[in-house]
């Protein structure tokens, strides 16, 4: 039996089992996500053969000059970086009709390419995987003890104390969940996730639709996306936060910056949850920016885990986008939905996380401190009596998501749930 392609060292994602599940019912899946997330060695490990179209120039030359000779060899056969090769896009297709089986191509991808070369968009032959940065379960800060999908079921969640600090947390949250700095040295990984952001501006922003763009008014829209991560702010804020010495990007550029982060996956921003609710405030509708990973605001910045420790209002909102990553990864491995709650009386909560079958959970994100906890307490309540129960529901758990410690049931029937113990 041919054997996969399952690179040394492979450390289990979350999106495996999701994998499986896609070859198995699908001629082709695409893993889609951020540059450096790991997506080629999770093809691999699924893959018998492969073609590396980033890495060799003649297997570049043939995807361009003869597709379909790229596609010979055992399957499922690996496409690495499609999007490089766009030709190969059709002739994949059509073998995927003419063999009519599951699970003939794994594709992998760090950009959505132009529409035109899509618009035959595959269905019925292609499944797409998002992919993202590791979680702190995939990393190993998280022993997995509390299910996120289980917290809609009955139960009093418990978790012991895993021993790691706030430190330790900010410290992974900068370190960022890229496979290949997990085990670098710190400072060496802040400097290559710097270099990440430097390589983005200056080429992938442009290439991934070919557009050209500015290189140091992206890389002034990142370090504003740095210092308003985890915030509602506006294309008009971002524009005006941009301003130095050479003026400011202006909105209308930002806005087009900011579709080509997206389709490059390096911004992911949260949108905004909208129930029936009974007060008569008004629901807000504007999205929270997020980045794909933590990191990548850290590096915006050019900071480090001491500063981020040393501005604690910064860290909460660090931590907060460090939370939506790892759940992003455990709800899309049971189908869940995330959004926010923000309403024009100021009530806000931090993640609303919904079950298709129309349940939901209120989380708010809390570096773990006393005050916080009870902050985010009367927030959770408050919007369990805002919300229309006949309509929307009544939620299936209000939890609090902490930065390390304990797992508890507080006694005002609210979940205390360190992120270090969370799970798909």
């Amino acid at each position: 039996m041919a054997r996969r392609l399952t690179p040394a060292g492979y450390r289990p994602r979350v999106v495996d089992a999701e994998m499986e599940a896609s070859l198995a019912a699908s001629p082709a899946v695409l893993i889609e996500g951020p540059r450096a997330c790991g997506k080629t060695w999770t093809g691999k490990r699924f893959a018998l053969s492969e073609a590396l179209l980033d890495a060799t120039a003649s297997s570049l030359l043939a995807s361009n000059m003869d597709p379909a000779a790229v596609l010979e060899g055992p399957t499922p056969r690996l496409l690495d970086e499609w999007q490089l090769a766009p030709e190969i896009w059709n002739p994949m297709r059509r073998a995927c009709d003419d063999r009519a089986r599951a699970g003939q191509f794994v594709l992998t991808g760090s950009a959505n390419p132009p529409d035109d070369i899509t618009r035959h968009s595959g269905a019925g032959r292609v499944l797409r995987v998002r992919m993202r940065p590791m979680s702190l379960l995939e990393s190993g800060l998280s022993d997995g003890s509390i299910s996120l999908n289980g917290l809609f079921g009955a139960g009093r969640p418990t978790a012991r104390d895993g021993g790691l600090k706030l430190g330790d947390v900010i410290e992974a949250a900068c370190r960022g969940g890229w496979p290949r700095l997990l085990d670098t040295d710190l400072g060496a990984a802040l400097r290559a996730t710097r270099g990440y952001l430097d390589e983005i501006s200056r080429t992938d922003v442009s290439r991934v639709d070919g557009v050209a763009r500015n290189p140091a008014g992206v890389r002034k829209l990142l370090s504003s996306l740095g210092r308003n991560i985890s915030s509602e702010a506006s294309f008009a804020t971002l524009s005006k936060d941009t301003a130095d010495e050479e003026g400011i990007v202006d909105r209308r550029t930002v806005a087009s910056y900011m579709a080509a982060l997206e389709r490059l996956f390096v911004v992911e921003d949260l949108r905004a949850w909208k129930p029936h609710i009974t007060s008569r405030a008004q629901l807000r509708s504007a999205p929270k920016r997020h980045l794909a990973d933590p990191s990548l605001a850290v590096a915006a910045l050019q900071a480090s885990p001491e500063s981020v420790m040393q501005n604690r209002k910064y860290a909460g909102l660090l931590f907060e986008s460090l939370v939506v990553r790892d759940l992003r990864v455990y709800g899309q491995a049971n189908n869940l939905d995330l959004s926010h709650y923000r309403d024009s009386d100021g009530l806000e909560v931090d993640v609303v996380i919904k079950h298709p079958d129309g349940r939901w959970i209120a989380a708010e994100v809390k570096l773990g401190s006393e005050q916080g906890i009870e902050e985010g307490i009367r927030s959770l309540h408050r919007l369990r009596s805002r919300v229309d129960p006949d309509r929307s529901g009544t939620p299936s758990r209000l939890v609090i998501i902490t930065a390390s410690g304990y797992g508890f049931e507080h006694p005002e029937g609210v979940s205390i749930i360190p992120i270090t113990a969370l799970a798909p």
